[in-house]
């Protein structure tokens, strides 16, 4: 302990040059191997990953530009599924109303058809009926007039005429007289 006190304190801060040295060619090998091969495994596994990351980038930006493409393809094929649809609808409305304006047509026609038909029965029940009136009435007014006149017209070609002639009077009457004597 007197070595420590008589050299002084200064001494036991500063190093002992053979450990410095012996320190310093340690350190200069250490650095030397570092260099030489783990510095250069270092570099190329920093390569690696640098060329792994931007490959990753690029392909990312590659699949990301597919990805845009391939969206406005679809978005391309929307709208032009969409035109198309509206295209169909339009012309489904179309044929719609045509088949309506078709089926309206062929309504009017068979009514038009079942009114001629009808007409054409009631004209011909009608004519029948004016027939058989005639008939009856005639026989009627000749059964009434022999009454009447006291004598029989049971002639047929005379009753026949009387009937025709009556008839004929009647129609040719106007309406508001007919009653009136």
């Amino acid at each position: 302990m007197k070595l420590l006190a008589e050299s002084g304190g200064a001494q036991i801060l500063l190093p002992v040059w053979s450990e410095v040295i012996v320190g310093a060619i340690a350190f200069v090998l250490v650095c030397l191997v570092l260099m030489k091969f783990v510095f250069p495994r270092m570099e190329e596994t920093f390569r690696a990953r640098v060329d792994a990351i931007e490959g990753g980038l690029k392909r990312a930006e590659q699949a990301q530009a597919e990805a845009n493409q391939l969206l406005e393809q679809y978005r391309e094929q929307l709208a032009e599924a969409r035109t198309e649809a509206a295209a169909i609808r339009d012309e489904a409305r179309a044929d719609s109303a045509a088949i309506r304006d078709e089926m309206l047509a062929k309504a009017g026609e068979e009514r038009d058809r079942i009114i001629a038909v009808g007409k054409e029965q009631l004209s011909a029940e009608r004519q029948t009926l004016i027939r058989e009136l005639r008939s009856d009435i005639g026989s009627l007014a000749v059964d009434l007039a022999g009454r009447i006149v006291g004598e029989s017209l049971a002639d047929e070609a005379h009753r026949r005429g009387t009937v025709e002639r009556f008839l004929a009077e009647i129609e040719s009457e106007p309406a508001g007289t007919a009653g009136r004597g």
